[in-house]
């Protein structure tokens, strides 16, 4: 994935609260397989989007669709997207480098702060990233349900369970 790092640094710099979910989560928690993009969630205060969305701007990042990056703060801006959009996620691109690109949540699929709390912190490439835990995984991806889901929460609930023995000492 091209640029991970210096995306992925870039809110960690700002102080942004996001967490990672989707492919790149699910191969930081240890199952290889291919992703085109970052997911993330973050959290949906007005002030939190704007630092989130500054970074991601600051690092070439734009909207793909025709609207100012700032709307994105604005929570009634989102709901009208919700609503009559039916956006679920608020795509980013960088026109210089089309391979890299970014997913944001338009609503939180959890209470931001249960994600937040439950998540973990791995290190890639230098950056402190915060990835959501498999039990949240494995949800969001119940509800997408498409056949890489599927197999991805598969993989998760092996991880799971190697886990498990791990830490009971089996």
């Amino acid at each position: 994935m091209i640029g991970m790092a210096s995306i992925l640094s870039a809110l960690e710099r700002a102080s942004a609260r996001y967490v990672v979910v989707g492919g790149l989560a699910v191969i930081l928690h240890g199952h290889l397989r291919g992703t085109a993009d970052i997911d993330l969630v973050i959290e949906l205060s007005p002030e939190n989007c704007t630092k989130a969305l500054d970074a991601l701007a600051g690092v070439g990042l734009r909207p793909r669709l025709p609207v100012d990056m700032k709307q994105f703060a604005d929570p009634e801006i989102r709901r009208d997207w919700v609503e009559n959009r039916n956006m679920m996620v608020f795509q980013l691109w960088d026109p210089e480098r089309p391979g890299r690109s970014v997913d944001v949540f338009v609503r939180e699929p959890f209470a931001f702060d249960e994600l937040w709390s439950k998540s973990l912190v791995r290190e890639v490439q230098g950056a402190h990233v915060r990835i959501a835990s498999i039990e949240h995984l494995i949800a969001m991806k119940r509800v997408a349900g498409r056949p890489r889901d599927l197999d991805d929460i598969a993989a998760l609930e092996q991880i799971a369970r190697e886990l498990d023995r791990s830490e009971s000492g089996s």
